[in-house]
């Protein structure tokens, strides 16, 4: 046994030297009329397959309809209700004493009407003047004229806010021509007169008759 496998190995060694030197030719290999099936998963021959999807032309997707929110409601405030004033006015103890006319200042019975004596410049009544403050000598003497003889003026004036007056005119002097009348009318922006009163009422606008008297001191 051992020397016929010793044999059969001889010899295929030889052959196999004489096959790859290529003195002995390999036998031709005949066409197989064999059928041969690929088995392959679904999913591999799924994904094989070209999509009907991907087959057909780009075609424009339509927009998804647009997303509308909707608008939270503003809620006006309720309109405040219209403040009704009060028909009285709140005064404090003091104020109330203060405005109770049983507390004004009751007109002095002493102070009558002021006395009316004559027309003024354009038929006005003119009344008498009360002083508020008699003029000084200082506030005269800088009008009267030099060498100016004793005498009067009498002038009629308005008045006018602040025991004032204005619009003055001459209406007589003595003796005539000495221009006494005329230095009254200069100083009487200095006088200080009240106005006329009528009916406890002060007439403030109403024409009053200013008369200065003139007299020489150590003459």
């Amino acid at each position: 046994m051992s020397g016929l496998a010793l044999a059969l190995g001889v010899n295929f060694g030889l052959l196999l030297v004489l096959l790859t030197l290529g003195i002995i030719p390999m036998p031709e290999r005949q066409p197989s009329n064999a059928t041969v099936v690929d088995l392959l998963p679904e999913s591999h021959s799924n994904a094989a397959q070209p999509s009907r999807a991907a087959s057909k032309p780009d075609q424009p997707v339509p927009k998804p309809p647009p997303i509308i929110l909707p608008v939270k409601p503003t809620i006006a405030p309720p309109p405040k209700p219209a403040e009704h004033k009060q028909p009285w006015i709140e005064m404090t103890g003091d104020q109330m004493a203060a405005a109770d006319i049983r507390n004004l200042p009751r007109p002095d019975p002493g102070e009558a009407d002021s006395e009316e004596v004559g027309r003024g410049p354009h038929g006005e009544i003119l009344y008498a003047a009360e002083w508020a403050r008699e003029p000084s000598d200082a506030e005269l003497s800088g009008y009267l004229p030099k060498n100016a003889p004793d005498g009067w003026g009498l002038i009629a004036c308005k008045t006018i806010p602040g025991n004032r007056v204005e619009d003055c005119v001459e209406l007589g002097q003595s003796p005539a021509g000495s221009h006494l009348a005329s230095a009254v009318r200069q100083a009487a922006w200095q006088f200080r007169v009240r106005p006329p009163r009528k009916g406890g009422k002060s007439m403030v606008g109403e024409w009053v008759r200013i008369r200065i008297d003139y007299e020489r001191i150590g003459g």
